[in-house]
């Protein structure tokens, strides 16, 4: 199923839930390849959702977006644009379904041009720059234990970026909410 690009690489719309980013990566063990997906905020860049398997299938898809609701409190976000890639984990007849009972409009970029993901790849690069590539892993296991952790405990707390006041995710989103608050 074929989507529109409702992004054409403009994806931060200047507040939370309005554009999500997606995309997978592969990540070797010294069983094989491992599977990660992970669902980003493209104005706050927290990692809402994510999930990690043997086989990059549908399923994960629905697994990070399921998590990236509960961090959200499970509140429908108003018109949140999901943003991936044209992989058939994404063009499944499975995923508008689900999309749509959460709210969100699925929006892919062009067939083979990277560039209308670039979110999603810069996020691959840091994981794997920042974390990934600084051990050898022998287990499956032991990748997923250690990328979430990066992202629970480091991306989403720590990690700062000049894009959002060189501030966390996390700080950033904090700082967001007390300054509606105090507005309101």
């Amino acid at each position: 199923m074929a989507h529109l690009d409702h992004c054409e690489r403009v994806w931060d719309r200047g507040a939370i839930d309005k554009v999500w980013i997606t995309d997978f990566t592969y990540l070797r063990s010294g069983e094989g390849w491992g599977y990660l997906i992970a669902i980003r905020d493209a104005h706050s860049k927290r990692v809402l959702g994510y999930a990690m398997g043997d086989e990059q299938n549908t399923d994960l898809v629905t697994q990070a977006l399921a998590m990236a609701m509960d961090n959200r409190g499970n509140a429908r976000p108003e018109a949140v644009v999901l943003h991936a890639d044209r992989g058939c984990q994404f063009t499944s007849t499975q995923l508008p379904r689900f999309a749509t009972n959460i709210g969100a409009t699925l929006s892919m970029g062009r067939t083979g041009v990277c560039w209308d993901n670039a979110m999603a790849e810069s996020f691959w690069a840091s994981l794997k720059i920042e974390k990934f590539y600084r051990r050898a892993y022998a287990t499956r296991r032991q990748v997923y234990s250690d990328i979430s952790a990066w992202i629970e405990g480091f991306y989403n707390h720590k990690r700062i970026h000049s894009s959002i006041g060189m501030q966390s995710p996390i700080e950033y989103e904090l700082a967001l909410q007390q300054h509606t608050a105090q507005a309101a």
